[in-house]
């Protein structure tokens, strides 16, 4: 039998102690949380994408009463990049969440769906893809490269083996 480790790099930041940029990026996504449509869960989740030329992509979750007919705020954000903006590259993501119902101090972690997109976002690009993830107050976790998440990975090679 062989055993196989996973390990990943957490740092946690007071968002005072952040960059402005990121601070900037942090607040964008917190501003999209407070905008999502969560008439259901009453939980908003905003996503705030830094691109290489400096621009900012946002997205929120899009509930429906359909479920599972709605769409997470990271990939919201992710796919309208990968529609409009086909020639940047993705630097950073903030993801953060907003509710008046339940409490947010804390860092949010993305859906293994939403990671999955991110990973095929940084595997298509060649760079990492930083993750800053916070609630609507409290500590800042943020991951250098998203695939960080997810060491066992599923990605191209995996279908060509």
């Amino acid at each position: 039998m062989k055993t196989h480790e996973f390990r990943f790099q957490l740092e946690e930041w007071q968002t005072q102690d952040l960059p402005e940029s990121d601070q900037i990026l942090l607040q964008k996504a917190l501003l999209a949380a407070q905008n999502a449509y969560a008439p259901y869960s009453e939980f908003g989740v905003g996503a705030a994408v830094l691109l290489d030329d400096g621009s900012i992509v946002i997205g929120n979750n899009q509930e429906n009463a359909a479920y599972p007919s709605g769409m997470c705020a990271e990939r919201v954000a992710f796919f309208h990049i990968g529609a409009v903006h086909t020639t940047r590259k993705i630097v950073a993501v903030a993801v953060r969440a907003s509710s008046t119902k339940y409490k947010t101090d804390q860092p949010i972690a993305p859906c293994g769906g939403c990671l999955q997109v991110m990973l095929e976002s940084e595997k298509r690009q060649g760079s990492p893809i930083r993750l800053l993830t916070a609630g609507s107050s409290g500590p800042v976790y943020q991951v250098k490269s998203v695939g960080n998440l997810l060491p066992f990975q599923f990605d191209l090679l995996k279908l060509k083996s």
